[in-house]
């Protein structure tokens, strides 16, 4: 497993909490208030129960995730938990095509408002 996550491609359709990531594929990481590890492991079983997701990878710092979109499309979600950062840095990227229509934002800053209201 990389020890951070890859750099968005050249195309329109990801999303990436890198620091490092161009302005218009940058998204924000998760806080994490409390145990860093339970609010990965809620992370783990939001991701579970997501209609149309299967877990592919999960270890204490790790997930990947394939997420099928409403066309049928997979798309790459990746979370790596950073503990002494107190955050879950995220990346969402679609495996085929240029555009996402802003599916991958979209799926981030959902899980971000689950993640937080704790449902």
């Amino acid at each position: 497993m990389p020890k951070r996550l890859a750099p968005c491609p050249d195309r329109p359709n990801c999303v990436c909490s890198r620091d490092d990531a161009p302005r218009r594929h940058r998204v924000e990481p998760f806080a994490v208030t409390g145990d860093p590890a339970a609010a990965f492991a809620r992370l783990n079983n939001l991701l579970a129960a997501a209609p149309r997701t299967v877990i592919v990878t999960a270890t204490p710092d790790y997930l990947h995730a394939a997420c099928r979109t409403r066309l049928g499309f997979v798309d790459d979600l990746e979370c790596r938990l950073c503990p002494t950062e107190h955050v879950i840095h995220v990346r969402s990227a679609s495996r085929l095509g240029h555009y996402d229509f802003g599916v991958n934002r979209a799926r981030v800053e959902a899980l971000r408002r689950q993640l937080q209201s704790g449902s």
